[in-house]
């Protein structure tokens, strides 16, 4: 048995969707385990390009069962958009499943997502998408929410509907946005149900029942530990849990039965949406890494900030999370950098750090950093450890000391096979 749990190192767009069609090849369950839409997990394979936002990307293997758990937040609509991209480049979607339990989107959440954002100054904003993730999540901690599960029941969704549409109604009408009537959602509702209806499913038990067989079971977060509610850049995060405990609350597994925690890191570093960024660049180096790593977001198209590798972050999220590996992607946008730095502590009030302070000393912070001569030429053909020139497995070798975890799998391009094993 293996259940690998895959977990962003970083701030999101490290690149965990091409980790995730790797290893989900040999995974018979594949599970999304929390967060929504409001990012993008870009997978190149033999079928294409993809870029997708809450299906699983073990989508992709007809044999695995991909699971959107209790912990994940859904937008049909956006699924709707997604299935039908997947099938039309011939991907088979049949054994996709939404579990009871996970929190339903609705149109007043996405609306008041937005008006929340465009109330905010500008240095409080957070970079939302405005999907409504934030409102949805709101809702399920208040025990106010809809499950997919209450679309299989009429009478319980409509009790539910009637007791905090008012409430919404009212929060629309602050913002001067239209409000909503019981039948058009209750409608919306029945749409959802007649398409996805036989995919709502209480998926614990296929959980149980392939952990006891001793199958492959993956599971996949969004975003990563620099966005996470309780660890993150707060306010500047998410409103879940992408760490590796969130993986076992949104999936419903203990954590003693989780064999893996893969962490995804970028060889360098980026992020969409607001907050302190300590290694970000605004000179000639980090518009080459954005152009050269086509660093924009899949969800918003928005440019990416970029910046070197935060050793001392990626630490922090390497104990944070308890990483049995590393997996590094990227280092072939390195390929043309006659020099490359790495953040090895902070400079805060006149003092080194080298322990991840909380937001507001992220914000004074400023990278001391060591540099590495680069490597200059082509690495994309590289297959095996033994291939990379010298240079390159030393700058490798030198993340994984300070990030304290072993670089397991090393991502020198974005097709599948571009990938090599430690």
């Amino acid at each position: 048995m293996s259940v690998i749990s895959v977990i962003g190192a970083q701030s999101g767009d490290e690149g965990k969707g091409r980790i995730v069609d790797y290893i989900a090849q040999n995974c018979q369950v594949a599970i999304r385990y929390q967060g929504g839409d409001n990012a993008g997990h870009t997978v190149v394979n033999d079928k294409g390009k993809f870029g997708l936002h809450i299906i699983p990307s073990g989508i992709f293997n007809p044999n695995t069962i991909n699971i959107v758990d209790a912990g994940a937040v859904v937008n049909f609509d956006r699924m709707h958009d997604e299935l039908s991209n997947l099938e039309a480049k011939g991907v088979d979607t049949r054994n996709l499943f939404i579990d009871t339990r996970a929190h339903l989107i609705m149109p007043y959440h996405k609306a008041l997502d937005g008006a929340e954002e465009n109330k905010r100054s500008s240095s409080q904003k957070i970079g939302t998408t405005k999907c409504g993730i934030g409102p949805c999540y709101s809702d399920k901690s208040a025990r106010s929410g809809l499950r997919a599960g209450d679309l299989l029941d009429p009478d319980w969704l409509k009790t539910r509907l009637e007791m905090v549409l008012p409430l919404k109604n009212r929060e629309l009408e602050y913002y001067g946005l239209p409000t909503y009537t019981l039948e058009e959602l209750l409608k919306k509702c029945a749409d959802w149900k007649a398409e996805f209806g036989n995919r709502i499913k209480d998926t614990l038990p296929i959980v149980r029942k392939a952990v006891r067989e001793n199958k492959n079971v993956l599971l996949e977060g969004q975003l990563g530990i620099a966005r996470d509610l309780d660890w993150g850049i707060y306010p500047y995060t998410t409103s879940s849990n992408p760490t590796a405990g969130g993986a076992c609350t949104g999936a419903g597994i203990a954590p003693n039965r989780i064999n893996e925690v893969i962490g995804v890191a970028k060889a360098y570093s980026t992020c969409v949406g607001g907050g302190p960024y300590p290694t970000e660049l605004f000179d000639e180096d980090g518009e080459k890494l954005r152009r050269i790593g086509g660093e924009f977001g899949v969800t918003t198209g928005r440019p990416r900030r970029c910046g070197w590798f935060d050793a001392v972050a990626v630490e922090f999220g390497a104990w944070v999370n308890g990483f049995t590996a590393i997996a590094l992607t990227k280092l072939d946008v390195l390929d043309t950098f006659k020099t490359i730095k790495v953040c090895v502590a902070y400079e805060i009030d006149g003092k080194r750090v080298t322990e991840l302070p909380d937001t507001q000393g992220q914000a004074k912070a400023k990278p001391i950093y060591e540099e590495f001569e680069g490597w200059n030429c082509d690495i994309t053909s590289c297959r095996k450890w033994e291939e990379l020139p010298k240079k390159a497995q030393e700058y490798v070798l030198a993340l994984e000391k300070l990030s304290g975890a072993p670089i397991k799998y090393v991502s020198v391009g974005p097709e599948r096979n571009q990938i090599i094993i430690r």
